[in-house]
């Protein structure tokens, strides 16, 4: 297939080069991207063909292979949907990107601006005047009877003054050369942060064309969105932020990417409120307001009290903030509606209606089966249209595959096309099947042609629409079109606009000398939670496998689980659900996937390669639970893992700014790193503890060194205690944990109100003033239960301070 990874394969031997594209042909019936009519090689792909006939399969195959681990590496994803659930898989991605001239794609962007603003007027006057019904513009049915016009909205105008400030188009090249509109996506459009990913994956594999072709930067584009996202912040406390469903939507990882990508926050529903009209975002340091949401979810699940109110994922009141002016929504919440097909069909009238011009793009043929003059049309027709729902998405990309009229009219017998569609009235939108242009994909090192549609974005800012000049190309797997989308085995390539003349190269960073520090965004009670509870899950992991290495050690040696330290240790284990009889418990990899599942909550804040590297913990312990076996191989496997945990906890430590956010991921690990010392020293330094079970505590606390050197006598209770419970300098002792708690909670917000200490800085003082005054001969198990309940309502006091 087009999109397999190159880097599953095995690499080919160097050898001599080839012409890929000898056996290239253009397909009956269809235009092609590379192409020309007669079959010659378009100009602006000719310097690209020319590089790579030159390039041995060797090199191709590393070319490839270093595309496909950035995109690895970057943690970029799709989620596919089928009878068994949702799984992430690995972004599709097809090498050869898609390339436009510039003079053709400045065509193209003039008709999308003249698309973008009709569009705008329109769904204008849907929810204020309603002239196009009133003027017969519109069929009152297609509005009233359709499920993404939202009554509530009706007469409530954006603060910003506009209903759309970000949209994508989808649009194919039909047979006669020409680009034709086949969808507009206007509710929550996706891809803009893909069509980023494939343009670093492109440049990595073909990073010397790249270089010497004239193409088009994307971050100009979004630089200018994102200043205009920040002039429609006009409060001065306001912030900017994405909303988005979460991180089961299909496009989560883009959400987070563009977050990141921006510098803005990203929210669910659940971080806000509606406030005395004003929406408000839950963070740490109390409710804040929010004047800028970039929403990513449809509009219906935005407000449960007005709009839709099964949803899960909104925020009770939106809809109220909205009629008071008080946030601003890109889009507002009912511009669904453009995205109804059957509109296609209206367009052209309304276009000419409304702005005295013909649209520039033409849409592809549509017809609504509810007025009987386009049912007989398209009984007339049954053959060449395809159909679907009204106010569902284009056929062509539908996940479930495409339905052809005639065959579904064919299916019931004893009824004419007209009486049929009669009963489908109003249901039906009838559209003309186009054949798409094809463009070159790599297939068994030979390029061969593959249908495909771009999906290309507009943003409004201070000037006007803007055109990304790029997007990404959705590359079928096959000739049928229908297997165009990624869910029916297509795949995604970049889209390079190039120029006859050098080009800016464009970034995101400030290039003026003088600037202006400004503080991190505040923290969404949400994220702080999800990095308290991945401190925690890391730490908990450690200390599993610090005790199951210690314990698979013993074992190898006695082979004897009777043995009574190896009897006791498994008592304890089995305390905390964790079974010995397995190389790897899945206790263990529940900790693990606990972690990667908070994290994944919060990747618009971490780190891609602190991602990778979570997740390669996740994949190689998975892998040894499969087949490590007790005994000398999991203690080995126990070091493997602690060993790729270290460099996880290394690069959060060594990278992660040192912030709030920081603060709880870290207040996480060192109350769970108390609470396993705490446990461990109440279970193993009883009078009744088996031999070797003090030197197995030094051993799982990694101070067999240390207490070498500190102390003149051998492995001693009093000595153990001491240096695992009580000495300030040791990084493993629980009084160590309570010292570094209480700085870092001291930090916190309100953390001291007019002098005042609040309750969980009161608590963590307390705790470590209790511990510091303690001896070793006053540690006694009473002691360590005591403690172990101080500190699970520690947890519970910061729970409900700062993480409700």
């Amino acid at each position: 297939m087009a999109n397999t990874p190159a880097a599953e394969k095995a690499p080919p031997k160097p050898e001599e080069t080839i012409a890929r594209t000898s056996g290239y042909r253009l397909l009956p019936g269809a235009a092609d991207e590379m192409l020309d009519q007669q079959g010659n090689v378009r100009p602006v792909w000719q310097h690209f063909v020319s590089a790579i006939d030159q390039m041995s399969e060797h090199d191709l195959h590393e070319r490839f292979a270093r595309a496909d681990r950035y995109l690895r590496d970057a943690g970029v994803f799709y989620r596919a949907y089928g009878a068994g659930g949702s799984t992430d898989r690995a972004w599709p991605f097809s090498h050869i990107p898609v390339l436009i001239s510039e003079a053709e794609w400045q065509v193209l962007a003039e008709g999308l601006v003249q698309r973008a603003n009709l569009l705008e007027q329109v769904v204008a006057d849907i929810y204020s005047e309603n002239r196009l019904v009133e003027q017969g513009f519109l069929p009152p049915a297609l509005i009233a009877g359709n499920q993404e016009f939202l009554r509530p909205l009706v007469g409530v105008k954006p603060a910003s003054g506009h209903y759309l400030h970000f949209c994508s188009f989808e649009i194919g090249r039909g047979p006669d050369g020409n680009w034709w509109v086949l969808a507009d996506r206007t509710q929550a459009p996706s891809g803009a942060g893909f069509a980023l990913e494939n343009r670093v994956a492109t440049a990595r594999a073909f990073s010397d064309i790249y270089s010497e072709t004239h193409v088009h930067r994307l971050a100009s584009f979004f630089g200018a969105f994102r200043s205009a996202l920040q002039s429609y912040n006009r409060s001065n406390d306001g912030r900017i932020a994405i909303l988005t469903p979460g991180p089961a939507n299909e496009t989560y990882f883009e959400h987070a990417y563009i977050a990141r990508y921006l510098g803005i926050m990203l929210l669910e529903g659940e971080d806000l409120a509606v406030v005395n009209g004003k929406v408000m975002v839950r963070t740490v340091a109390g409710l804040k307001p929010i004047s800028v949401l970039w929403r990513r979810l449809d509009a219906t699940y935005a407000d449960p009290l007005e709009l839709n109110q099964q949803s899960h994922i909104g925020t009770p009141g939106m809809v109220h903030a909205l009629r008071n002016g008080s946030v601003n929504f890109v889009n507002a919440l009912g511009t669904g509606i453009l995205e109804t097909r059957a509109l296609l069909a209206f367009l052209p009238t309304i276009c000419r209606h409304m702005t005295g011009e013909d649209l520039k793009l033409p849409s592809i043929a549509t017809w609504w089966c509810g007025q009987k003059s386009e049912r007989d049309h398209v009984a007339r027709n049954l053959d060449r249209m395809v159909v679907g729902p009204a106010f569902t998405g284009m056929p062509f990309f539908d996940d479930n595959g495409r339905s052809i009229l005639g065959s579904r009219y064919k299916s019931e017998k004893g009824i004419s096309a007209a009486e049929w569609l009669e009963r489908q009235a109003g249901n039906l939108v009838g559209q003309e099947v186009v054949t798409l242009s094809t463009t070159p994909a790599m297939v068994d090192g030979k390029l061969v042609p593959r249908p495909m549609s771009l999906r290309v974005f507009a943003a409004r800012t201070k000037n006007g629409w803007q055109i990304m000049p790029g997007g990404f190309a959705r590359i079928g797997s096959g000739s049928d079109v229908s297997a165009i989308a990624m869910q029916s085995g297509g795949s995604a390539a970049d889209v390079w606009i190039v120029s006859d003349k050098p080009v800016d190269r464009t970034s995101l960073l400030p290039t003026e000398e003088s600037f202006t520090r400004n503080m991190p965004g505040s923290l969404p009670s949400r994220a702080a939670d999800n990095l308290f509870w991945l401190g925690r899950y890391i730490e908990r992991a450690e200390g599993v496998l610090r005790i199951l290495r210690a314990w698979h050690a013993r074992y190898a040696e006695s082979a004897n689980r009777d043995q009574p330290l190896l009897a006791n240790v498994t008592e304890y284990l089995s305390l905390i659900d964790v079974d010995t009889t397995t190389g790897v418990p899945e206790s263990l990899l529940r900790n693990i996937d606990s972690a990667v599942y908070s994290a994944s909550n919060i990747r618009d804040r971490f780190s891609p390669d602190g991602w990778l590297a979570l997740n390669d913990l996740s994949k190689t312990a998975r892998r040894f639970h499969e087949r490590v076996k007790p005994g000398d191989d999991a203690a080995h496997a126990m070091t493997i893992l602690l060993r790729k945990l270290a460099g996880f906890a290394g690069l959060v430590h060594e990278n992660m700014y040192r912030f709030t956010g920081w603060r709880f991921l870290t207040i996480g690990r060192l109350l769970e790193r108390g609470l396993h010392m705490t446990r461990l020293l109440g279970h193993l330094t009883e009078a009744e503890t088996p031999d070797g079970a003090l030197d197995m505590l030094l051993e799982i606390g990694d101070n067999v060194m240390t207490h070498r050197r500190r102390y003149n006598v051998n492995t001693a209770g009093l000595t153990v205690t001491d240096l695992l419970a009580l000495d300030p300098l040791n990084p493993r002792s629980i009084l160590f944990q309570l010292d570094e708690i209480r700085i870092e909670v001291e930090q916190l917000p309100n953390a001291k109100i007019n002098g005042q200490m609040s309750l969980l800085l009161r608590e963590a003082v307390r705790l470590h003033s209790g511990l510091a005054v303690m001896t070793p001969e006053t540690m006694t198990k009473n002691i360590y239960e005591s403690l172990e309940r101080d500190l699970e309502k520690f947890s519970d006091i910061l729970a409900r301070t700062y993480l409700g």
